[in-house]
């Protein structure tokens, strides 16, 4: 039984030799039917090209080469287009003249004026007194005419919305938003609710005075006193007046501490934000009953608000503005759809 398995193994050896023997053979006769090939010369690019003759017989000495070559294509130093390089030398001329014309160069404090003396500054100046100008007639009447006639008269009508828009978005629309929808501590002036009154002469005066602007002496003031920091009301105290508030916008509160918070708001609060917490806008003291907020609706700046006091700043723009654009803005906020 060892002997035929060690005769078959032979047998197996041998025919692997002989198969691996046939296969070199064949892959050596295959090689041999299959000339090499001569590897390719690396092409040169020549240092000039031949000379050609003309079309008057005259020999033609082409340009040189720049010695560079890309996949068999040569560089030639041939020379820039002459139109191409009086362009060139035009633009440099014309950049010189500008500098010396017109202001180009910066120094310390200015930039140089140039021979011509003039600017975009100055150009914008005759713009703006252009239009000036142009609309000195109709801001004449804006500035004189009462406030109620303003929506009764067309002509003044569309030229103080237009006008005011614009003015708002350049003064007003950092604070109030450019929609003028405010922000937490900037009121919105698209809805009805207003602190010192949203008719047209309300507005308007708001606008000319500010609120508490320390540079206005006819500014509109009130101020709300600062309930926790000054001591006038304890932290329970405070607590209890603040569920009684939330509770008059239907706020999450504590029903027991709003109950005793009513005798505390009562003593502190409705001189001001009157008995049924409507508020008075002849003082800007909000109404706590609409479910407005200037400032959140939220406990913890409830509480802040009682135990601090705001003092929200609004400038006066009768320093900035002439009488006619804010006129012309008082109109434009009072048509946004909020005004009284």
């Amino acid at each position: 039984m060892a002997e035929d398995k060690d005769d078959k193994h032979r047998e197996e050896n041998r025919l692997s030799l002989e198969r691996e023997a046939a296969d070199a053979e064949h892959a050596a006769k295959i090689a041999g039917d299959i000339p090499p090939r001569d590897a390719p010369d690396k092409p040169e690019a020549p240092k000039h090209r031949p000379a050609r003759r003309g079309r008057r017989g005259k020999t033609v000495q082409e340009v040189p080469s720049t010695g560079h070559e890309w996949d068999g294509i040569t560089e030639y130093d041939n020379p820039m287009p002459r139109w191409w390089l009086w362009t060139f030398y035009a633009t440099i001329i014309w950049a010189v003249g500008y500098v010396i014309a017109y202001p180009a160069i910066p120094m310390v404090s200015q930039a140089t004026q140039g021979l011509l003396g003039t600017t975009t500054r100055d150009r914008v100046a005759a713009e703006i007194e252009r239009f000036d100008q142009a609309n000195a007639a109709v801001q004449t009447r804006l500035a004189s005419v009462e406030l109620d006639q303003i929506p009764d008269d067309p002509e003044l009508m569309n030229y103080a919305t237009n006008a005011g828009g614009a003015v708002f978005r350049t003064w007003c629309a950092q604070c109030h938003g450019s929609g003028a929808g405010g922000a937490r501590g900037y009121p919105n002036l698209l809805d009805n609710d207003w602190l010192w009154g949203g008719t047209l002469e309300d507005i308007h005066l708001t606008l000319l005075h500010g609120i508490r602007d320390p540079q206005d002496p006819d500014t509109r003031y009130s101020e709300m006193p600062r309930f926790g920091r000054d001591e006038l009301l304890d932290r329970t105290q405070i607590n209890q007046v603040v569920d009684y508030v939330m509770s008059l916008s239907d706020l999450p509160h504590d029903a027991a501490s709003a109950q005793a918070g009513e005798s505390v708001f009562m003593d502190n609060c409705a001189v001001c934000h009157m008995e049924d917490g409507t508020g008075d806008q002849s003082q800007g003291a909000p109404n706590l009953a609409d479910a407005v907020w200037l400032y959140g609706d939220d406990r913890e700046t409830i509480t802040r608000i009682v135990s601090e006091g705001p003092f929200g700043v609004m400038p006066a723009w009768s320093n900035r503005l002439s009488e006619a654009d804010i006129r012309a803005v008082a109109t434009y906020v009072h048509s946004l759809g909020g005004g009284e």
